[in-house]
């Protein structure tokens, strides 16, 4: 029997202003939106979904937790692998997407690069090498 804690099937990212977050998502991935409403944006990442809530709306789900402000600094990174980074680097910088760092290639075989969406999350695409 297979441990059905090994499918990751949703993230939810917390966002100030869904209608930016969206718009930066299908602009930079092209991924679809399967859901959306006032508070959230669903869009599809093959196997994944990537929930853009509005901060407003994130503590019924996360309580007794608390949301952490965008300037809190990040908490986590998406990575993406990719066959190439640079040639999908050259494509977020068409886009209008800032590379904050790389592309570089890490001692632990991966080749790099890192930017954020409008709300501060981190994101990385690399590559094997």
């Amino acid at each position: 029997m297979s441990n059905p804690l090994h499918q990751l099937s949703a993230i939810s990212l917390f966002v100030e202003d869904v209608a930016a977050a969206k718009a930066f998502y299908l602009d930079v991935f092209g991924v679809p939106v399967v859901y959306e409403d006032e508070v959230s944006a669903a869009l599809k990442f093959d196997k994944l979904i990537v929930n853009l809530l509005h901060v407003g709306s994130a503590p019924v789900i996360i309580e007794p937790g608390v949301v952490a402000p965008r300037d809190a600094g990040s908490r986590f990174q998406i990575s993406i692998w990719v066959p190439d980074v640079d040639a999908v680097c050259a494509q977020l910088r068409q886009r209008g997407v800032t590379i904050l760092a790389g592309p570089v290639n890490r001692p632990w075989g991966m080749r790099t690069a890192n930017f954020v969406d409008p709300a501060g999350h981190s994101w990385e695409v690399a590559q094997q090498l």
